[in-house]
């Protein structure tokens, strides 16, 4: 009865608006006046329609009424141009439409849904959604039976809100098409004359590599750098409009031929290697990060003793509790994603020629060269870059035999005893770059039959579950490695193995309730000690004739290719060589933080009015081999150029 009521009274009040409509004075001056009257009427109704969605959208985005007021209230950001820009896109496509406030019932679900959908990421990544996150939505829907199982009641309902929504929608855009008042011709054409040249202008004044007066004036600033407070200053619709060209690189200023010829190279010796030709293992470990590090809790026995006995070092990732493909990128090609608009994704957006990669350099070195990952090829877009890294197969998923699981992921070990099987079948020298699964979140109470980790502390139960079922997970990580270095200590050959972790786990609130960080994501900028502490992730750096390597310190994933080569005794006028440059100098680049060799950071180094010398070089060759005309290919990387076109 109540929604019977409250359609009935909806439906009175849009007759009634109709009917008001039709009635104006009929002579002189009093015509006139009734009908700027009604104008003005109709237009304060979708202006009111205007205020409530952005109103709405903000609250959702940012899950707090008074952030959203003060968004509305501070003049000094552009909350009512955003209202502005929607009055006008509202009353434009009213008149394609020809119904009145048909507009608000096609755009509201299209900036309401992404909302939602930015909420839930910046619950999980801590990062707002961007426009380039609509690239691998099939990975969303293929983690779903994870998040299905660790949160059944809430996907009951969040489907069950689907269909009503749609059921809904579906209803109000026929109830609107039929029983919205129908614009005349006039009124459509005077719209349209208003709203088009607008919203053209507006459109021409977004692009943020130009200076604009008059953007500059309404308040919105283009936050690039910073997309946190992009966000926060601009509002969700509006910082993500400005997030639609991140595709778009541009070339780095002063990048030319004559800028890649003058960056120095060192001769490459006669031979590459001292030592013949080691086999190598890269494992980049899912999640992997030293639990022990959690304040105020104690774990017995220690998860990862093998690995701290190993220990070299640490990376620093760029990322936190996801995005690994991020990180695999720059442990791969030796580039570095701090040189890449804020939220891209290399393997998504960029990878779409080859490039050269660590695989591409070890082909040419005569090895084989295998990617191996127990999950569908596809994922991050995996089958298709492997192939442009250079990598001669990718064993997947499915094309491996089935493994043994833990929850619904292969396990590390038997991951481990497949890697263990293909590299006996080998004869060649060979490179394996392999990406574990068993460490992936999340950490369901159930995932393991028995939990040996004792977790010590005053934390809720779930936190502890949670806590206790990651640390299983990193001992059975430990183990696995282990079992790894016991088969490589009786070979013949020499095997490097090098383990790294991507990034931090998403232990949710396991972080504030043990008091390591005050949020249940890391932050993107601090100070030195505090994004150490929530981006070191551990490194090892192994060999079976000479042991781990010791004191590397705390180091960019693109550094690793430069390690892992040296290690192997060889020589690159590129991985070693200008990478060897670079590492001499600079142990960490981010892209709010550059860390010397001596310790000292430089916080907001892409801001300032000159680059270090060595990083523009850096970037103009990242961008030459990515993006441009490829004009290092014949000094940097020659031996690469019969696996890849030289030229694009």
């Amino acid at each position: 009865m109540k929604l019977e009521t409250a359609l009935a009274s909806f439906e009175s009040a849009v007759t009634a608006v109709s009917v008001s409509d039709v009635y104006v004075p009929q002579i002189g001056t009093g015509v006139r006046a009734g009908k700027a009257l009604s104008i003005a009427r109709r237009l304060a109704v979708t202006l009111l329609f205007s205020i409530s969605l952005i109103f709405v959208v903000e609250w959702i985005a940012r899950d707090s009424v008074s952030q959203v007021v003060s968004f509305f209230l501070d003049p000094a950001r552009p909350a009512w141009t955003t209202i502005g820009v929607f009055f006008l896109v509202f009353i434009a496509l009213d008149a394609l439409f020809s119904r009145e406030n048909y507009g608000v019932i096609l755009v509201a679900p299209l900036a309401l849904i992404p909302a939602l959908v930015s909420r839930q990421k910046q619950i999980f990544l801590s990062d707002p959604l961007y426009p380039t996150d609509f690239l691998f939505g099939r990975q969303i829907m293929e983690l779903m039976p994870v998040l299905v199982k660790d949160r059944p009641w809430t996907f009951v309902g969040v489907v069950v809100g689907i269909i009503v929504a749609l059921m809904a929608l579906a209803w109000l855009v026929r109830f609107a098409w039929r029983r919205f008042p129908v614009l005349t011709r006039r009124q459509r054409m005077a719209r349209l004359a208003v709203a088009l040249p607008l919203l053209g202008f507006f459109y021409h004044i977004m692009d943020y590599n130009n200076f604009s007066w008059v953007r500059d004036r309404l308040r919105i600033i283009p936050i690039m750098w910073d997309q946190t407070e992009n966000y926060r200053h601009n509002g969700f619709l509006m910082a993500f409009a400005l997030n639609l060209p991140m595709a778009n690189v541009t070339a780095p200023a002063g990048y030319m031929s004559d800028a890649i010829d003058t960056i120095p190279v060192k001769p490459v010796p006669a031979g590459t290697t001292h030592r013949g030709k080691p086999d190598v293992i890269v494992l980049m470990s899912e999640s992997f990060w030293d639990p022990t590090r959690l304040p105020n809790v104690k774990l017995s026995p220690d998860p990862m003793p093998t690995i701290r006995a190993m220990q070299s070092g640490n990376v620093f990732s760029p990322e936190f509790g996801g995005m690994t493909a991020n990180v695999e990128f720059e442990a791969l090609t030796g580039f570095s994603n701090a040189f890449l608009p804020y939220g891209s994704i290399p393997y998504q957006q960029y990878i779409r020629n080859p490039i050269p990669s660590l695989a591409t350099f070890f082909r040419g070195e005569g090895y084989v060269a295998r990617a191996v990952h127990p999950f569908q090829k596809w994922f991050w877009n995996r089958s298709a870059v492997y192939k442009a890294f250079g990598f001669e197969q990718f064993k997947s998923e499915e094309n491996m035999p089935v493994m043994q699981k833990r929850g619904i992921f292969a396990s590390d070990e038997s991951l481990t005893k497949e890697i263990i099987r293909q590299a006996d079948q080998l004869r060649d020298p060979f490179f394996f770059f392999t990406v574990t699964l068993q460490g992936h979140g999340p950490y369901e109470a159930n995932r393991y039959a028995k939990n040996t980790i004792k977790v010590e502390g005053n934390l809720p139960e779930v936190d502890r579950q949670v806590l206790a079922t990651y640390a299983q997970g990193v001992k059975e990580a430990d183990d696995s490695l282990k079992m790894l270095m016991d088969w490589a200590s009786e070979r013949d050959r020499e095997t490097i193995i090098v383990l790294f972790g991507d990034h931090l786990p998403p232990l949710n609130t396991v972080y504030p309730n043990t008091g390591f960080m005050n949020e249940v994501t890391a932050s993107r900028k601090g100070s030195l000690e505090q994004m150490k502490a929530q981006h070191e992730t551990p490194l090892v750096v192994w060999s079976n004739k000479t042991g781990p390597v010791k004191d590397i310190g705390t180091i960019s994933p693109a550094f690793l290719s430069y390690q892992i080569l040296k290690q192997g005794g060889f020589e690159h006028p590129y991985y070693t060589g200008f990478l060897g440059n670079v590492f001499d100098r600079y142990r960490v680049i981010d892209r709010y933080m550059l860390v010397d060799a001596k310790g000292k950071d430089t916080a907001a180094w892409s801001r300032q009015k000159t680059t270090p010398p060595l990083i523009r070089d850096y970037r103009f060759l990242q961008h030459d081999m990515m993006f441009g005309k490829r004009y290092g290919t014949e000094r940097f990387f020659e031996s690469h150029s019969d696996l890849f076109p030289a030229a694009m």
